[in-house]
């Protein structure tokens, strides 16, 4: 040893002097034994220039290196090595771990820690204090808990079922997934078998991987030895089949489940919601009340994007009423979801008032108005709140870039989308995603720079069929059927059966007067068994909703609506009206395509609406796909003849028709 430092002493004394590669591996070695050789961060900063010259690509010396930094704080050297080494070793973690820790970063700490158990280093007393440092600072007990127990777990002469489960149970509540399945395993090992407890602590660990092989094998260990019948292992697994998008299993098991309590009746709601089954959802809920199950904060906050989604205003309403009779609106998860709801259903200054009157407003809270902003055409506003957000403190994640994109897609605000779009990986640290690609395509497109906007997505690494049809939609508003024809090759390479693009080509050939080929991508799609979705509308009028296709004569009341259209029409056409048949896209003559403008399905449920509600009641009207620009010119003058404010939403936004204007300033 002593000769060793001597060669240590001497490059230090020297660092131009020469070493032999034998010297330093020696040097090395004593150093991982006595890392307090190097007393200060010069000499480490030397002795990294040795590793360099004689091994750079060793992962032990790079290692040794990082510990050696470590000890003097130097956290960006230490993590500018780090992130060189592919598969750190245990001493690399182990140096970091406790640099992010001296440095403050506790947050970086555990994380750190949590990365070196999934990779499957082990770590040893050395490492505990700092992770146990970390813990305190964040106040995270149970982390620290489960830290604890790992410490505790390598000492225990006699571990029963219980042990084992506390220290499982840690593992996978923070996080340390892999290290909770291997303690399962080894408890299996040990002679052990997992009972209700452990089962409930394994099973959201599958649900979050989405690994519904594995759990249906922990359902059947389940079955086999009578643990189905327990509320909590039903209730976890009812959660592990709806993340896995399998709801129908999620409702099976909750169906033969004999005692259900809010949380089994929360989690087969909010699966059915988060899978897109917004109608069973709402059902279940329905069902819910029925058997006396009083809901708690979390049945609102699953309930109330059902409502969004399907722009059941009377139901939000009466949910809303419940929330507060029931004292949960002061909840700011619950609070959140009204705000969302609201603007969804087409009452922004509703949202508006609510996200006003929350207390410690959150991300969530912050994006859903910031979105309600930029669906109904407020820009400026998305934009102010967006920034009041960043002075209160909170940092934009990638949800919030959306948002803001968005308003700035739906303005026409070009510039302000780039700025943002180039700031939230600058200034926020955040990768554009697929979300964010769209809002910038969409932007471009609008604009009319459909150049712009191709050379954005050719910049992708794996651009979606969804994001070219984008483009795909704006070369048929600004009539570039070239670039249509190269985006729609684009898209049939990703997405073979995408029936919007199939369909979005067949109206750019016949708006362009092509009629064989459309009539080929026509044939194509019937070929493929392929079928374009209708134009679909729909209002709620009295508690009901009323849905309406274009010259659709089912509803009861198809007579009265067109005595009704013809009415509005005569009206129309005194006050200057002239039909826009550039987008009626069939070979007819301009009578018969007049015909078929009149009884597109918005027009016929805004009819219905002025029929069925009190004057100077708003109207409001989902529509399923792009409102055409003749409907757009005909509801303006309707809002003014009838005297209402007339809201239709199609796929894109909200437009709010008063007094012959629109909300959108004919963007859209």
């Amino acid at each position: 040893m002593a000769s060793t430092l001597g060669v240590l002493e001497a490059l230090l004394r020297n660092p131009g002097a020469i070493a032999t590669k034998l010297e330093v591996k020696q040097l090395l070695k004593a150093l991982l034994k006595r890392p307090g050789a190097i007393t200060s961060a010069s000499e480490a900063k030397q002795l990294h220039a040795q590793i360099l010259k004689h091994n750079p690509s060793s992962p032990l010396y790079t290692s040794t290196a990082i510990c050696v930094y470590s000890n003097f704080k130097l956290l960006n050297q230490s993590l500018l090595l780090f992130k060189t080494l592919q598969s750190p070793p245990s001493l690399a973690y182990k140096s970091i771990i406790k640099c992010y820790a001296v440095n403050g970063r506790f947050v970086e700490s555990l994380a750190s820690f949590v990365d070196m158990r999934a990779s499957g280093n082990t770590p040893d007393h050395s490492v505990f204090p700092s992770v146990l440092k970390a813990c305190a600072f964040l106040l995270d007990l149970r982390l620290g808990e489960a830290v604890h127990g790992c410490i505790v777990f390598e000492t225990m002469t006699t571990r029963d079922i219980i042990s084992w489960n506390t220290v499982i149970a840690g593992n996978a509540q923070n996080g340390l997934h892999e290290d909770a399945l291997a303690m399962v395993r080894e408890m299996g090992g040990a002679g052990l078998k997992p009972d209700i407890f452990t089962l409930s602590a394994i099973l959201p660990i599958f649900a979050q991987y989405v690994d519904v092989d594995k759990g249906r094998e922990i359902h059947g260990y389940v079955i086999r030895y009578g643990f189905d019948k327990d509320l909590y292992v039903a209730s976890s697994l009812i959660n592990m089949y709806s993340r896995c998008a399998r709801v129908e299993d999620s409702i099976r098991v909750f169906k033969i489940t004999r005692q259900r309590d809010t949380i089994s009746w929360n989690s087969v709601i909010a699966g059915c919601v988060q899978n897109g089954m917004f109608d069973e959802g709402l059902r279940l809920f329905r069902q819910m009340l029925k058997d006396n199950v009083i809901p708690g904060s979390v049945s609102f906050s699953s309930i109330m994007p059902a409502c969004a989604h399907l722009t059941t205003l009377n139901l939000g309403k009466q949910l809303h009423g419940y929330i507060m009779r029931c004292g949960f609106d002061d909840n700011v998860f619950i609070s959140s979801s009204l705000v969302d709801m609201y603007a969804k259903c087409g009452h922004i200054r509703t949202a508006g008032w609510i996200f006003g009157g929350i207390k410690g407003r959150d991300m969530v809270s912050w994006t859903a108005m910031i979105m309600g902003c930029a669906l109904h055409g407020y820009a400026e506003d998305a934009i102010s709140l967006f920034e009041q957000m960043k002075l209160e403190g909170i940092r934009p994640n990638h949800v919030a870039i959306t948002a803001i994109l968005t308003a700035c897609s739906h303005a026409g605000m070009i510039d302000e989308g780039r700025r943002y779009f180039d700031r939230m990986t600058e200034e926020y640290g955040i990768r554009p995603g697929l979300e964010h690609y769209a809002a910038m395509a969409d932007l471009y497109s609008r604009k009319g720079k459909l150049n712009d906007a191709y050379q954005l997505i050719s910049t992708m690494t794996t651009p979606t069929g969804t994001i070219w049809s984008l483009l795909l939609s704006a070369c048929r508003v600004h009539k570039n059927v070239d670039l249509a024809e190269k985006v729609a090759s684009k898209i049939f390479e990703v997405d073979p059966e995408n029936i919007g693009a199939r369909v979005l080509l067949s109206n750019i050939y016949a708006n362009d007067g092509r009629w064989k080929e459309a009539a080929k991508v026509r044939m194509t799609m019937r070929n493929m068994g392929i079928r374009k979705n209708p134009a679909c509308s729909w209002i709620e009028v009295k508690n009901k909703i009323h849905t309406f296709i274009a010259d659709d004569k089912s509803h009861p009341l198809h007579d009265e609506i067109n005595i009704a259209l013809c009415e509005l029409q005569e009206k129309m056409e005194l006050a200057g009206y002239v039909a826009d048949t550039s987008e009626v896209l069939h070979d007819v003559d301009d009578e018969q395509k007049k015909y078929l403008l009149y009884g597109h399905s918005e027009r016929r449920a805004i009819a219905f609406g002025i029929m069925s509600t009190p004057a100077g009641t708003t109207i409001r009207v989902i529509k399923n796909i792009r409102i055409c620009v003749d409907c757009h010119t005909a509801i303006k003058l309707i809002s003014k003849i009838v005297g209402r404010e007339i809201v239709v939403r199609d796929n894109s936004r909200f437009h709010h028709f008063r007094d012959g204007e629109c909300s959108c300033g004919e963007y859209w």
